[in-house]
């Protein structure tokens, strides 16, 4: 195991590029001998916002939630596939709440030395840049921060494990 990183946190949000970073956060964490967790955020936050806004009826955030915490099992039913098909055990996490804030908190909890997120997506306004709850995470935790680009990279390196 090594010594600069224990423990890793890959945050995933089901887009394709949370998905890259599962598969390179596996191919760290076997490489160091690294303990693995993936975190999934069902943001409450902006169920709420949409609420407050009358976007959604209360009925229907209910609803939705649901259907969110739903994506939330199966995208970490299917990181914990990418890892056991290395060999490598990952705790899952799905918790609720605002992104940014909940990986603060897991991040400082359990003493994480390196957070792996996918690329971030483009930043269309100031407004986006603004609510951007990963890019948040990713300025405010104390810990290392690693951004998975190069795709080819990254399946080359999770093929040869």
């Amino acid at each position: 195991m090594s010594d600069i990183i224990r423990r890793i946190l890959v945050y995933i949000d089901g887009s394709e590029h949370a998905m890259l970073a599962a598969h390179y956060s596996v191919c760290l964490a076997k490489t160091l001998g690294a303990n693995l967790s993936a975190l999934f955020v069902v943001n409450t936050q902006a169920l709420g916002a949409l609420v407050k806004s009358h976007i959604f009826l209360e009925d229907e955030e209910i609803e939705y939630r649901r259907d969110l915490n739903a994506d939330a099992d199966r995208y970490l039913r299917h990181v914990q596939t990418i890892g056991e098909a290395k060999n490598v055990p990952i705790e899952l996490i799905n918790v609720s709440g605002s992104v940014s804030t909940e990986i603060k908190k897991y991040v400082n909890e359990r003493d994480i030395d390196l957070l792996i997120i996918g690329e971030l997506s483009r930043i269309q306004s100031r407004r986006d840049q603004f609510y951007d709850e990963t890019e948040r995470a990713m300025r405010s935790v104390r810990c290392s921060v690693l951004i998975v680009k190069n795709e080819e990279q990254v399946w080359n390196s999770y093929d040869r494990l």
